[in-house]
């Protein structure tokens, strides 16, 4: 079995690099992920797991084996090279190298009554990562991102999702070509926002629905709002006017969710 023990081994900076360029994880086709549930989900998700490092005195080489399957190449690594890789301050011993997939909107593949989710421009990897663990525990068809901030295989959207990056369907695109695809789909387009809105639980997500939402200083932009089915509202009883976007999400899916017989 191949070892490493410098964090000065060129592959391992090339592996840093994952971590830390978006640009090296688009032109490798590759990103980092760290956890054993993490990469399970990966397997399960249909991602091609090309190699695993794992520290030998936290994980039994046995099992990470198991994680690897036939294909993937196993590297023992000192704890020097694990502590410069890893991400997260709780620790597991292992991390993998999985190739990327394509988040085209032309790759969703959709049923005859999806429900989907679509957040534009969301500001932080931690509330993306709420959502995508929302859309998870809704089992929701799809999420898509519209005029992404960061790639979807940043370290801190990997780990935030706790794994549900890899559980549900994800697309990215601009604004302009989501709402193209939605129509096309005679999907209907009900945006969260304070404009000429009526309140979200009057209305019938039991149909193939889009529920939008934007970020929370500015909401969502106008192209939305001119191309929405609906303009809806989660009314509010104190003193602010908006909340967190995902827990926003999470009371527009599980209405939606509810209305459809869960």
């Amino acid at each position: 079995m191949k070892q490493i023990t410098s964090p000065q081994n060129p592959f391992i900076k090339s592996l840093v690099q994952l971590q830390e360029k978006a640009k090296a994880r688009r032109q490798s086709g590759t990103f980092l992920i760290e956890g054993q549930r993490e990469i399970q989900l990966a397997r399960k998700g249909g991602y091609e797991i090309e190699t695993i490092l794992f520290l030998p005195d936290m994980l039994p080489e046995t099992q990470v084996a198991i994680l690897a399957g036939r294909k993937a190449d196993i590297i023992e690594i000192s704890r020097e090279v694990y502590q410069k890789l890893a991400y997260r301050d709780t620790t597991e011993g292992i991390i993998a190298i999985a190739k990327s997939k394509s988040l085209e909107l032309a790759d969703l593949q959709l049923g005859d009554n999806p429900l989907i989710l679509v957040a534009e421009a969301p500001e932080k990897p931690g509330n993306l990562g709420a959502l995508l663990r929302t859309a998870d525990a809704a089992n929701l068809d799809a999420v898509i991102v519209a005029n992404p901030k960061s790639d979807m295989y940043n370290p801190n959207i990997v780990r935030s999702s706790v794994g549900c990056l890899f559980t549900t369907q994800i697309a990215t695109g601009n604004t302009d070509d989501v709402i193209a695809f939605l129509k096309s789909k005679n999907i209907n387009i009900y945006c969260a926002t304070l404009q000429d809105s009526t309140q979200y639980h009057t209305q019938d997500y039991t149909t193939p629905s889009a529920l939008v939402v934007g970020t929370e200083a500015t909401g969502l932009t106008q192209e939305w709002r001119d191309a929405s089915t609906k303009n809806i509202i989660i009314p509010m009883q104190g003193e602010i006017d908006s909340m967190n976007v995902s827990v926003a999400a999470a009371i527009l899916i599980f209405e939606a969710k509810r209305q459809r017989g869960f």
